[in-house]
């Protein structure tokens, strides 16, 4: 193992474990043991209960297994129980995401069978392939509030669940910051902040990884004041070294502070959060060649081919407030507020392939960012009932506001040649051959403003074992561009659409749900752009996509299953007679089946199976009519087993298997990408050191460390392909004082 670079470690570590003293050195009111009686035997026992964003139910409690829980936050519809849920949801707990050691948003959609990761235009921003749609990063929402995560990478200490609902939903969330280019429509990714739970906590994680990257952070919670009615919790990390890919390094501060209170009748949260993920020398993206020459194999997992003097910078500064009313016993208000500020500063060379031997060529792309956005939202929800049918009904207004500063420079297009098998170094090319905007003062290049209100009802009929609901979103997009070096107004829009929701659920016999809905999706229209075209700069109207669904529940108590037909059809642009125009479709359609929970004593499983059939039907010329869209494999498949062994108490060993199938780099379907199969084994063991709680955990991931591309695409169009992670060994031992 290398060594380890410790001087800008050291200091950190050191704030670290005084956090971590002074927190179990404060005075707290200890938990009492379960079934123990209230000290000084006059007080009632108060149960409070974590309040992950100032709801009445909060967080839903996990399944049998613990690595899902029993439902999720449905955008305005609140928090619903998976079996009354008319959409395919998931939620992943804090408690999967610390045993699989998982250390970012797309590890643990690694879980989802009807998710794959990849990456964005050209840099290391995760995008997630759901249903075969991208949806950025951006478009990932915090606590209920769209633009508030990092837009690059969300570390996974600041998150308790991680909530997905697969599919269009326009109406549900409304159309994120972020939603370009298609982004957005393949499903809603909403991270829940943590917060303090009933027992005080005082827990440090250490951990080292494959490369030398050592890690460690601190979880601290205390409830106080009567009825323990304040939480506070607070989460620091750092990690620091090389990531297993040979020369690439990491550097990653996170600090994270939740706060909530419960009142009579009323409920608060807070949140400020930080970070700064620094990589060097990052492993780059590859491009297919644009000759329609077969893809180059897959180079050894470990392999790097970054130029050296690349480099990726994102540092991210974000809040949220959010409150809830019970106005009276079946009316309540709530409202939300948030903010961030992000930069990020990037260096990049990402090579494209000229022939199926590995030859490259390459040129280097300086950019800055700089993004300022503010979110709101308020709304009411209430129930009623008419007759013999009950309503829960609700309404919400939300607004956002977003100014991004940029500014870009590139070297000579003709590039400089190397190969993917056998990369050298080269000089830093100049970055002065097309530039853009001023790198040390970006102007402001985009300022966009949303606005929302929406507006449902869910009619329950024949004891709640019929669900119907209906429900619009009136949603208006303003986007104003600016000259990159000028600063002066090149483009706006101020375009509106009504997105509506129809969704059932019917409930035919105890354990059993069966639903369906139809839902939209929309995002921000394209600008006209291209050599040559004859409308340049025309801005389109938002991009709206359709979905049909149906599909089926079980709960079993210890073991629950889900399973979805759907058909989503969306817009796609190209050029034709030298016009950019909205002119092509392509549909998306599919079977998803999922499975969780623990079906026997001492065994969880977690996994599932998506079947996928993603067609252009119109393209340019017909020539790829029917083919299928770039970076949509046929099958996606996971399974994930836990056992704790009975011959060994407090051991717990893990596998997990995910395969993918072949996909294509381009339209034309004659760039194919193999079909890969990856399998990570873990174990854990929880044992008493000095009368402390300790947990050890192991993990390798890509055992076999089989080299494959384990996606291509990220952007309509285009066919980056992204080299899996090598093995990784991660092991970290946590200590609850």
């Amino acid at each position: 193992m290398p060594a380890l670079h410790t001087p800008s470690f050291t200091p950190r570590l050191s704030a670290l474990a005084l956090a971590a003293w002074l927190a179990t050195t404060a005075h707290a009111q200890p938990a009492a043991a379960p079934g123990a009686e209230p000290s000084g035997g006059t007080l009632s026992t108060v149960t409070v209960k974590a309040n992950a964003d100032a709801s009445a139910e909060g967080l839903s409690d996990p399944f049998a297994g613990g690595q899902v829980a029993r439902g999720s936050r449905v955008g305005v519809l609140g928090n619903l129980d998976i079996m009354d849920t008319p959409f395919s949801t998931t939620a992943y707990t804090a408690e999967l995401m610390q045993d699989q050691q998982a250390r970012s948003v797309g590890d643990v959609l690694l879980n989802d069978a009807s998710v794959r990761a990849g990456r964005g235009f050209g840099n290391f921003q995760q995008v997630y392939f759901v249903r075969g749609l991208p949806v950025f990063s951006d478009d990932v929402a915090y606590n209920g509030l769209y633009g508030l995560v990092p837009r690059q990478y969300m570390a996974t200490e600041f998150i308790e669940r991680v909530e997905i609902l697969r599919g269009a939903n326009a109406f549900v969330g409304g159309a994120g910051p972020g939603s370009s280019a298609g982004g957005g429509l393949g499903g809603l990714i909403n991270v829940v902040p943590k917060r303090a739970p009933n027992e005080p906590l005082s827990r440090v994680t250490a951990g080292v990884q494959t490369g030398g990257q050592v890690s460690l952070a601190a979880d601290l919670a205390r409830r106080f004041g009567p009825d323990q009615a304040t939480g506070l919790r607070l989460n620091l990390a750092r990690r620091d070294g090389g990531t297993g890919v040979d020369g690439e390094k990491q550097t990653l501060d996170v600090a994270a502070l939740g706060l909530d209170w419960r009142g009579r009748g009323v409920r608060l949260s807070a949140d400020i959060g930080y970070q700064d993920n620094r990589l060097r020398e990052p492993r780059p993206n590859v491009t297919p060649a644009a000759n329609g020459a077969p893809i180059a194999t897959a180079p050894e997992a470990s392999h790097n081919f970054a130029q050296p003097w690349t480099h990726s910078d994102g540092r991210d500064l974000f809040g949220t407030v959010r409150a809830e009313v019970d106005l009276n016993d079946t009316l309540l208000a709530w409202g939300a507020i948030g903010a961030r500020q992000g930069d990020e500063d990037n260096v990049l060379s990402n090579p494209t392939l000229t022939d199926a031997a590995g030859n490259t060529t390459a040129y280097r792309f300086d950019n800055v960012r700089e993004q300022s956005l503010h979110t709101a939202e308020v709304g009411l929800r209430g129930r009623a009932r008419t007759g013999a049918v009950g309503h829960e009904f609700s309404l919400s207004a939300a607004t956002l506001r977003s100014r991004e500063r940029n500014a870009y420079a590139f070297s000579d297009f003709a590039g400089y040649a190397n190969n993917l098998y056998q990369p050298f170094a080269v000089a830093a090319p100049a970055p002065d051959f097309f530039v853009g905007g001023d790198l040390g003062n970006p102007l402001v290049v985009e300022r966009l403003a949303t606005t929302s209100l929406a507006i449902a009802d869910t009619m329950s009929f024949l004891d709640d074992s019929v669900r119907l609901t209906l429900g619009a979103r009136r949603q208006t997009l303003r986007v104003t561009a600016y000259n990159y070096n000028s600063g002066a107004q090149e483009s706006h829009y101020d375009e509106g659409r009504t997105s509506p929701v129809l969704g059932l659920v019917v409930k035919p016999a105890s354990g059993w749900s069966l639903y369906a809905n139809y839902a939209e999706g929309l995002v921000k229209g394209d600008t006209a752009s291209g050599a040559g075209i004859t409308n340049a700069g025309q801005v389109f109207a938002p991009y709206v996509s359709k979905q049909k669904e149906i599909g089926a529940k079980y709960d079993g108590g210890r073991i629950g299953a889900s399973v979805a037909l759907f058909s989503q059809r969306k817009p796609s642009a190209y050029v034709e007679n030298n016009v950019f125009g909205v002119f092509g479709e392509q549909r998306h359609r599919g079977l998803e089946i999922n499975v969780f929970g623990a079906p026997v004593r001492s065994v969880r499983v977690l996994g599932g199976l998506t079947l996928l059939d993603a067609e252009q039907l119109r393209t340019q010329g017909g020539a790829d009519d029917g083919k299928d869209v770039i970076g949509v494999p046929g099958h996606q498949l996971n399974l994930g087993v836990e056992w704790d062994l009975p011959v060994a108490r407090g051991l717990t060993l893990d596998a997990r298997v995910i395969h993918t199938g072949k996909q294509y780099a381009d339209g034309a379907n004659a760039q194919e990408v193999s079909s890969w199969t990856r399998v990570d084994l873990g174990a854990r063991y929880l044992t008493e050191f000095g009368g402390k709680l300790l947990t050890l955990r192991g993990r390798v991931e890509n055992l076999f460390d089989k080299g494959y591309w384990a996606s291509a695409g990220g952007f309509p169009g285009r066919g980056y392909l992204v080299l899996g992670a090598p093995r990784t060994f991660v092991v970290s031992a946590s200590v609850d004082f």
